[in-house]
């Protein structure tokens, strides 16, 4: 019973929250004119075909060790969160390993305390990530990234009604304006990470299934470039132009 109260207590709170402050998405430090890779961490990945130079690159926590081989330094944006910084369980400790000397364009937080900002500073120069801008992303803008973009409302009360970070960045890419994002290294149905051996189960899969089933039916331009997750998941394989 307390757990039921304390849940819908949890609901009503953000849902009043939500409508009364009527948060905006976070916005990209200029509109994207070109197509965005989004870059996950799943073991398998790809650049895309025709690739160009224009292209706007995004990683998420770690996968930035992907875009190396790639003869790519830094990412134009890179999205992390918060436990990442200070975190002791294993993912942590590694996205702070392979990101340790690194440097990003654009660097979004999400879930950090907005007036706790110092120690986020404080925190990614313990691991000398660097990076040309820092915004917090709070929950609220989250919520309105997936409401406004993919229509689907969620409160976030579990794991299982928040979409993946990488499922995030394409929601942002959209809504800051691209015309095409390509996914690569995002692939739900595969356990583990490029940058370790560890195996780690990923979260957020049903709701990650569900954006991207309402972004293809919306007619979204969202393309894969790896083709085992075009024929897992029905999203149009990129083959090097719109």
């Amino acid at each position: 019973m307390a757990s039921w109260m304390a849940d819908t207590r949890k609901r009503m709170y953000r849902n009043i929250k939500y409508r009364l402050t009527r948060p905006a998405p976070p916005t990209a430090p200029a509109p994207f004119t070109r197509p965005v890779v989004v870059v996950g961490s799943a073991p398998v990945s790809h650049k895309p075909a025709g690739w160009e130079p224009e292209f706007a690159v995004m990683t998420i926590n770690g996968s930035q060790s992907v875009i190396k081989s790639w003869g790519i330094a830094a990412p134009d944006i890179t999205f992390l969160q918060f436990n990442q910084i200070e975190g002791t369980n294993t993912n942590a400790v590694e996205v702070r390993r392979v990101l340790s000397g690194k440097r990003t364009g654009a660097l979004y937080v999400f879930l950090w305390r907005k007036d706790d900002r110092p120690r986020l500073e404080k925190g990614l120069r313990n691991f000398d990530f660097r990076y040309d801008s820092l915004q917090i992303v709070d929950r609220y803008e989250r919520m309105a990234l997936m409401d406004r973009v993919a229509g689907v409302k969620s409160l976030e009360l579990d794991t299982e009604s928040k979409c993946s970070n990488g499922m995030n960045a394409v929601l942002f890419a959209l809504h800051n304006g691209a015309p095409a994002v390509i996914i690569t290294g995002i692939n739900p149905n595969l356990a583990g990470h490029a940058y370790n051996r560890e195996g780690l189960v990923r979260a957020h899969v049903q709701m990650d299934k569900q954006i991207v089933a309402k972004l293809l039916a919306d007619g979204r331009p969202l393309y894969t470039a790896d083709p085992a997750v075009s024929e897992d998941m029905g999203i149009p394989l990129w083959t090097g132009m719109i």
